[in-house]
């Protein structure tokens, strides 16, 4: 019996909210974006950097799936996404596809 490959997909995600005056103004933007693309594309999001800073986020969005191609485009819809309902900065926008 032979074991199917499985694929898992990281992105960093580095997010600028130049109008946060505040963690609670922070938290409020990034958590629709974060509800968001957990609901509509199946993904794990967890805040990874920058939690004490009113204006910075970094992101870890991870795609696991038994095809590569799957991964690659659910990411590239996550970052469709991204660009269509963020309205601050995004700085940083890395992906990496291991298999394991």
């Amino acid at each position: 019996m032979s074991k199917r490959n499985i694929y898992v997909g990281i992105a960093r995600l580095g997010l600028h909210i130049p109008e946060a005056r505040s963690l609670k103004a922070k938290r409020s933007q990034t958590r629709s974006l974060v509800e968001r693309l957990r609901s509509r594309h199946q993904v794990m999001v967890l805040e990874t950097d920058h939690q004490d800073l009113h204006q910075r986020a970094d992101f870890a969005i991870c795609a696991v799936s038994t095809d590569v191609v799957d991964v690659e485009a659910r990411l590239q819809r996550v970052s469709d996404t991204i660009e269509r309902n963020w309205t601050g900065y995004i700085l940083d926008w890395d992906v990496e596809v291991h298999q394991v």
